[in-house]
């Protein structure tokens, strides 16, 4: 003979195993949103890990991010190496300097080796690339006295050169 509340009980167990079921669906179904968001991102540009956190945290309310990132990270989708090389090169073409770009590589939040590994791409080729942007604002003849070379050199020191990277044409 069946008591009642053997019978409640059942019926709660069977209750409770739908629930999970449900929300193991929902969960799944979120995931997924989520992935798919992460990839129309990166289908766009590189993205680094810290942005993608800011942006898909957002919309995130199971809390799968860091698993989703796992994924990408080992697929390959999304590398804050990549990212940053791309940032570099992007950077250096738009003229900036190595104190710029250093600081902007540290605002993503970076790990120092991946910022380093970037910074090395460049090296030795500063003091170049601040002649080219100094030839492109001012044009190829040198400043004719020292208040013109202050102004050009505080134009490349706010581009990000060093003191060190900038030619000194004074006599």
């Amino acid at each position: 003979m069946k008591r009642e509340g053997d019978t409640l009980n059942i019926e709660e167990k069977a209750g409770d195993s739908v629930s999970e079921d449900l929300q193991g669906s929902i969960r799944r179904k979120g995931y997924l949103l989520l992935r798919d968001r992460a990839y129309q991102y990166l289908a766009r540009r590189e993205y680094s890990q810290h942005e993608l956190r800011q942006k898909l945290g957002r919309v995130d309310p199971f809390h799968q991010l860091e698993q989703l990132l796992r994924e990408l990270i080992q697929l390959n989708a999304q590398s804050d190496l990549r990212f940053a090389e791309q940032l570099g090169r992007a950077r250096v073409n738009a003229g900036k300097g190595p104190m710029l770009l250093e600081q902007e590589l540290k605002q993503h939040r970076l790990d120092p080796a991946t910022v380093e590994s970037v910074m090395e791409l460049y090296q030795g080729e500063w003091a170049e690339r601040a002649e080219s942007a100094r030839i492109k604002k001012f044009g190829t003849a040198p400043p004719a006295d020292y208040k013109e070379w202050a102004r050009q050199a505080r134009f490349l020191q706010q581009r990000g050169f060093s003191v060190n990277d900038i030619p000194d044409y004074r006599d």
